[in-house]
């Protein structure tokens, strides 16, 4: 509230934001900067944002690491990432014009002679490029080096405004934030110890997709959606976050994660809150992450003996992917030759207020599997007379709205239309919207989206501390579960199919079934 107790105005459309608003001059300092979320996501979406002129004249990158690169080589090990990534739509002459804003700076956090070079380095920039003292600081490091990488900071005296450093000063974190409840809030308490929560902007990738960001627009923009988003009308709900790949080089962090740490506890439950919250009284951050947290407390919790029929988690094996031989999760490099990690999860939630009374929310995520999709499945009752049952084509699907993430971002309506012919045969249609063929171009990266806002001080699609606290919540008694019995739930599935059978249980026993993308 103001001073005379009005509420502030509500904050832009974050959409209009980004579109529009050209963030004040800030320093980006990268650590882990030699790593391959630098090369392959960090950079191309800075890249694209500096070809669409939608970064300040003052900005520059730092990148920190204990690789010894000079700032050419680092420039150049950047660019080979770009160049590779998109070959066709490389731009030597904008590249180098953006690359001069790169630098680097070799550096151990764990050494306090390298934390103060890298402070020496942090002032030498922002003077050569013109940077007032605005600094973010991005964690682009394993989640173990977060808690000594903080500290770090705050020793050195970089996490507050100074004479020659004056400014903002922000923290970007990399999911996952804690490995479980205790975690997390011994990592809030060493973050809080250095920085103001709104200071922090806790990172998830997958809310920055156009999709994503399109469900509040959707659902509250268009009337002829919101009276039937309800127990009243809607079935079931489906959210699927599906990959082909597997753990690649990430064997290592995926053996410490899983699938519910790496992708539920995260991506699925960030996605259910955004389609089944309620209408926030305005945009601004504040007021739409309080409606996620408050949908989030309204997850039934599960009881320790219901996990074993609302949860299901797989492993892959050897298999065949897009006509190539795979190898299995534990011929992975760095994964355990015994390994009981999930690399698959499906899992059923209810939500425990008046409109999604009764309505089963079913998450599945998992590496390895048949096709590559993530989308959310909207799937609406049946209609109540079977009126078409005994014509040439049978009773009519129910209605499907699908809310596709990747790989084509979009939205499909799938209801049911006469066929041609004389006599009546009801047959599934589908309504298409895609952001390329509506707006002429493919949407901007996510990360592109989400380091802008944080330039911006948008912190809307940025998970706050008390989801995250949430979310572990609801996940401990599954993960106390598993640690206490690794090989619980655990099923395993060929790469290339669909996931462990014995999900489909978890739908079956209530006459539903998966969906297939």
């Amino acid at each position: 509230m103001t001073e005379d107790g009005k509420r502030p105005a509500a904050a832009p459309l974050p959409q209009e934001a980004s579109a529009a608003a050209i963030p004040p001059p800030c320093l980006l300092v990268i650590f882990g900067a030699s790593g391959d979320l630098t090369k392959r996501k960090l950079v191309p979406a800075l890249f694209g944002l500096f070809r669409e002129k939608l970064l300040p004249e003052g900005f520059a990158v730092l990148g920190v690491s204990r690789t010894p690169y000079p700032d050419d080589a680092f420039r150049d090990h950047l660019r080979d990432g770009i160049r590779d990534l998109q070959p066709e739509k490389f731009d030597p002459a904008s590249w180098d014009a953006f690359a001069k804003r790169l630098y680097y700076q070799p550096g151990d956090i764990g050494d306090p002679e390298s934390t103060k070079a890298l402070a020496a380095r942090i002032r030498a920039v922002a003077k050569d490029r013109g940077i007032p003292g605005n600094l973010i600081f991005y964690a682009s490091v394993a989640p173990k080096f977060y808690d000594p990488l903080i500290r770090r900071i705050g020793e050195a005296g970089l996490a507050a405004a100074s004479e020659d450093l004056p400014g903002y000063r922000r923290v970007v974190i990399e999911k996952p934030f804690g490995r479980d409840l205790a975690s997390a809030r011994e990592l809030t308490k060493v973050v809080s110890g250095v920085f103001r929560e709104d200071q922090v902007y806790r990172i998830d990738h997958y809310l920055g997709k156009e999709t994503v960001q399109n469900i509040l627009v959707f659902r509250f923009g268009n009337e002829i959606f919101e009276p039937i988003w309800n127990r009243n009308y809607i079935d079931h709900v489906q959210i699927t976050v599906a990959e082909t790949l597997g753990v690649e080089s990430r064997g290592d962090y995926y053996e410490e994660a899983g699938a519910v740490r790496d992708m539920i506890q995260n991506h699925l439950l960030q996605l259910l809150a955004l389609v089944a919250m309620e209408p926030p009284i305005s945009l601004s951050a504040e007021d739409v992450r309080d409606e996620k947290v408050k949908l989030l407390r309204s997850l039934d919790p599960i009881p320790d003996e219901a996990v074993g029929e609302v949860c299901v988690r797989g492993q892959y094996t050897t298999g065949e992917v897009g006509g190539q031989r795979v190898a299995s999760y534990r011929q992975e490099k760095n994964v355990s030759p015994g390994s009981l990690t999930e690399t698959y999860t499906a899992l059923k939630l209810s939500i425990d207020n008046w409109r999604w009374g009764g309505v089963p929310f079913y998450l599945r995520t998992g590496k390895r599997l048949a096709r590559g999709v993530s989308e959310i499945a909207i799937r609406f009752r049946p209609v109540p007379y079977l009126l078409f049952g005994d014509t040439a084509c049978g009773q009519l699907e129910s209605n499907v709205l699908v809310l596709n993430i990747q790989p084509e971002e979009g939205i499909f309506l799938k209801v049911g239309a006469k066929s041609p012919g004389p006599s009546i045969c009801v047959k599934p249609v589908e309504f298409q919207f895609t952001y390329e063929r509506a707006f002429g171009a493919k949407s901007q990266p996510a990360y592109g989206r989400l380091l802008l806002d944080a330039m911006l001080g948008d912190a809307t699609l940025f998970p706050r501390d008390d989801t995250v606290r949430i979310s572990w919540s609801l996940l401990g008694p599954l993960l106390s579960r598993w640690e206490e019995n690794p090989g619980r739930d655990l099923f395993f599935y060929p790469a290339g199919s669909l996931g462990p059978r014995e999900a489909d249980k978890i739908l079956g026993r209530e006459g539903r079934q998966w969906r297939i993308p």
